[in-house]
């Protein structure tokens, strides 16, 4: 439903966001769908958590020189396991804490910078919370989706050998150019033994893997002993049952991300990364679709169909 609403006013310690760009991920669909039994926690939402725009205006307690500057948001609105915030990115104008408006790097867009708070973020998290990945072989699963886009272009920036999963040749083909040394079409071949020919029996350092449910047996088939299978999502098991001694045999770790609760120093450190990476042209963010504010069901229904190579976004 696209309606009107009285302007929101920044409070102390808030800043005041003219939306330019809105950010659609999964998780806005799925919280919007009652996934996974989320129920919404509002009377009245305004979705998405992720957008980009300027700064109008700023609460008590705000550098007034903010006003103007270009940012990216994250956490505008929901979150998991508590209601979080009920109005986010998919308005005119948005107000909301003064650190959750990052400054946008000047090489990107509007449209890019509203695609930073989850994927590039879940993405850095992933592929960086257990150190350095320089002289590392990392299989990225999933490697042209939203996330996986951005973990193979992060990998490959810390050094890493990158091997990534695909389900079809236009897939592959967007996650050669995100910068993937090798690809494989889950498809038509048998990963586990293809990974292991590419690292000549050795397995892989790391894995960043999409759906922990449909892939958990074969992440650990391929993983090196103490190696790191960090998960961001488990959407087609939510209660998968993995064999405990697959795991304990190599002396596996499980990080499993969760976007929507980021470190503060691994956030701010990723905000950095991010920032550098993309003044370099080395972090680009893929948009596949854009869509007006009056057509955001279209865009969600989007979302929902899958198969986008980048992220779906709502301009305003």
């Amino acid at each position: 439903m696209i309606g009107e609403r009285p302007d929101p006013v920044a409070a102390a310690g808030e800043v005041l966001v003219r939306v330019r760009a809105s950010g659609i991920n999964p998780a806005d669909v799925k919280r919007r769908a009652g996934w996974n039994g989320m129920a919404m926690q509002h009377p009245v939402v305004i979705p998405h958590c992720d957008g980009a725009g300027e700064i109008v205006a700023v609460g008590d307690g705000v550098d007034p020189s903010r006003i103007g500057e270009r940012i990216w948001m994250w956490n505008a609105q929901g979150g998991y396991g508590s209601a979080g915030r009920a109005f986010g990115t998919a308005a005119e104008l948005i107000a909301l804490p003064a650190e959750q408006a990052v400054k946008l790097p000047d090489a990107m867009s509007f449209e890019a910078g509203a695609c930073l708070g989850v994927p590039a973020m879940t993405a850095y998290r992933a592929v960086f919370a257990d150190g350095s990945v320089e002289d590392q072989t990392v299989l990225v699963a999933g490697a042209a989706g939203a996330v996986g886009h951005c973990a193979v272009q992060l990998a490959k920036a810390g050094g890493a050998r990158v091997i990534g999963t695909v389900s079809n040749a236009a897939a592959a083909e967007h996650a050669r150019a995100g910068g993937a040394d090798e690809i494989i079409d889950r498809r038509q071949e048998d990963v586990a033994a293809r990974v292991l020919e590419l690292t000549i029996g050795k397995g892989v350092d790391r894995v960043i893997e999409v759906d922990f449910g449909a892939n958990h047996a074969l992440d650990i088939a391929v993983l090196k002993e103490n190696g790191t299978i960090a998960s961001y999502s488990s959407t087609s098991e939510v209660k998968p049952v993995l064999d405990y001694y697959a795991f304990a045999d190599k002396g596996a770790n499980l990080r499993v991300i969760q976007g929507f609760a980021l470190p503060k120093a691994e956030r701010l450190e990723g905000e950095l990364r991010v920032a550098e990476l993309a003044a370099q042209g080395r972090l680009r963010m893929a948009i596949a679709r854009t869509f007006p504010l009056d057509e955001i069901a279209d865009a969600h229904l989007a979302v929902e169909a899958g198969g986008n190579l980048g992220n779906i976004v709502v301009t305003l």
